[in-house]
């Protein structure tokens, strides 16, 4: 680990309560940024913290909602006009509904988080960086994002639809020295939360199939690492990628 990596940087990162998203704060922190994360959670958050101190580090934990404008506005505020790392790490899960059983609460939720929270940050912070002389976009999609048995209709679609998103923040922002990349984890050991949706028998039997092949969970140090390198001036000509992190899943 390179603690003068990120140094004099300041990141925004959301799902900063748990998981990916706690790892990422702990790790670009680590790595001399200073870290500005997000999560609906606010005990969660007092939990980051408290891990934040005790390593010796600090950042600053703003209870947020991306789908809300008004919470990302109150996020970017915060942040001042020097941000040039943006780690999009919030998402929700589907508990793989399949389209005909899904509501259409199901759908707006999980497609707020999923997709719209990170269009309405990533489109509130590029201004910042454009500002800044340039900066990086690393976002979180999913191995659903190259298929369609790791999740339901709504998980799969939005992840999908990031890729497409962070693909054409590439094209149109790169030459304003702004990357935007994916990062795509497999199984991860990690508290992503799952919509209230019920179970449906028969298609959670047919997405055992792909979880067949699904190698062991990931720890979520192991995506901070990545998402770190991302941002940093060692992945200086990585734009528009879709990076996997699934431990070989996506050979299968």
């Amino acid at each position: 680990m390179d603690k003068t990596r990120h140094a004099g940087k300041v990141a925004i990162v959301t799902g900063a309560g748990s998981g990916i998203g706690r790892a990422t704060t702990l790790r670009l922190a680590q790595e001399g940024a200073q870290v500005i994360g997000c999560d609906v959670n606010a005990p969660a958050l007092d939990e980051t913290r408290s891990i934040l101190e005790k390593a010796g580090l600090s950042a600053t934990l703003i209870v947020a909602d991306v789908t809300k404008q008004a919470d990302i506005d109150r996020l970017v505020a915060a942040a001042g006009p020097r941000v040039t790392i943006l780690a999009n790490v919030a998402g929700i899960m589907d508990h793989f509904v399949p389209l005909g059983d899904l509501t259409d609460d199901l759908w707006n939720r999980v497609i707020d988080v999923n997709l719209n929270g990170v269009m309405r940050l990533t489109r509130a912070v590029l201004p910042v960086m454009e500002l800044a002389g340039g900066g990086a976009v690393v976002t979180v999609a999913s191995e659903a994002s190259l298929g369609a048995g790791a999740a339901g209709v709504a998980y799969t679609t939005s992840k999908h639809a990031v890729v497409g998103l962070v693909k054409s923040v590439a094209y149109f922002y790169g030459p304003k020295n702004i990357r935007s990349n994916a990062v795509l984890p497999g199984p991860v050991a990690t508290a992503i939360g799952v919509s209230a949706a019920p179970a449906v028998p028969w298609a959670m039997e047919r997405a055992m199939l792909s979880m067949a092949t699904m190698p062991a969970p990931a720890e979520p140090d192991q995506i901070a690492a990545l998402i770190s390198w991302l941002a940093s001036e060692e992945a200086s000509n990585v734009n528009g990628a879709q990076v996997t992190s699934d431990g070989g899943w996506s050979t299968a």
